[in-house]
């Protein structure tokens, strides 16, 4: 009788683990494709594209990096029942990308907003406030900070913690309660300030412009109508709002473990939290195709060119491009 149970917990076990073991795999390729996708779309695209795009590969790049260099380390502990057998440097270092890669997706969706902030707020001079080379600026600025403002962690003043129940690899903060506050602070406050302001006079001045109040600037009022149209500002917030819907449920419970001491222990809860968070680096590529007119245009525009070169030329005609320049 004991040895029946044992044999079927250990059955039970072996068949979580390898269940554990399939779902993070297929969250890596799922995040991988989307992501070599969309920054393919876009270094292959040659036509006319928004400021905004150079933060969506930001972006892209940032998920791109989690699913080749945080996820796959997680397959191989899945299957050994949640052992970690990569040693602690690789341990610390997989905690410190983790961080790294999400404060440059806070501040990337900080910057979209304010990038959007300003084609309502100012749509006549849009256009010379935002241009290519400060959003690249920008860029480099958020990577280079994410990545210094994290960093002390990795320098040994953190030990890692392999998470057996979620199945990766962190940073423990609690021995860096001052640093770890003030990092929340550095990357929360700002971004989570900007992102709710902006939008909120984002959707003011939707509302306003249908309510049919009085704008007495013509012009500005063309431009403003203009841009509003624009499906970039409802894309954009939808990617901010899937963000932090999916991360949502990991910052409750960890949120609750603070607040009353009680460790939840429950294996599933533990890792559900953290791989629908996870999840969130594949979500990008579906609401871009559903609400970007302008991707779905650059994904058939690759993948024609990819298909099939004439195709590609044509469609190169078709949005009113140079062939030969398509093809260089």
């Amino acid at each position: 009788m004991y040895k029946a149970m044992n044999a079927v917990s250990i059955y039970g076990s072996t068949a979580e683990s390898f269940t554990q073991a399939a779902l993070i795999s297929v969250i890596g390729v799922a995040i991988i494709f989307s992501n070599l996708l969309i920054i393919a779309t876009y270094a292959n695209f040659r036509g006319p594209t928004e400021v905004i795009n150079y933060y969506l590969l930001s972006l892209a790049t940032a998920d791109l990096l989690c699913g080749i260099l945080i996820v796959p380390f997680s397959i191989y502990p899945a299957l050994k029942g949640g052992e970690w057998t990569y040693g602690d440097i690789l341990c610390r270092f997989t905690g410190y990308l983790e961080v790294t890669l999400w404060s440059v997706s806070v501040y990337t969706f900080m910057w979209i907003s304010v990038d959007r902030y300003l084609a309502v707020r100012k749509p006549l001079r849009y256009e010379t406030v935002q241009t290519k080379t400060r959003c690249q600026c920008w860029m480099a600025f958020t990577w280079i900070s994410a990545a210094m403002l994290c960093c002390p962690p990795l320098l040994g003043y953190s030990t890692p913690l392999f998470h057996k129940d979620s199945i990766v690899c962190m940073l423990d903060w609690g021995n860096m309660a001052a640093y770890s506050a003030t990092l929340g602070i550095l990357v929360l406050g700002p971004s989570v300030i900007s992102i709710v302001h902006n939008y909120i006079y984002i959707f003011y001045m939707m509302h306003k412009l249908r309510s049919g109040a009085p704008i007495h600037d013509k012009e500005y009022a063309t431009a403003l109508a203009e841009n509003l149209s624009n499906p970039s500002h409802l894309m954009s917030f939808a990617l901010v709002f899937a963000f932090w819907a999916s991360w949502l449920p990991y910052i409750c419970v960890r949120i609750y473990e603070g607040v009353t001491g009680y460790i939840i222990e429950n294996s599933l809860i533990n890792f559900a939290v953290i791989w629908l968070g996870v999840l969130n680096s594949f979500w990008k590529i579906v609401i871009m195709i559903s609400m970007s007119p302008q991707f779905r245009m650059a994904l058939r525009v690759f993948c024609l060119t990819i298909c099939c070169k004439t195709k590609g030329r044509l469609q190169a005609e078709l949005i009113g491009l140079d062939p030969d320049d398509w093809s260089r």
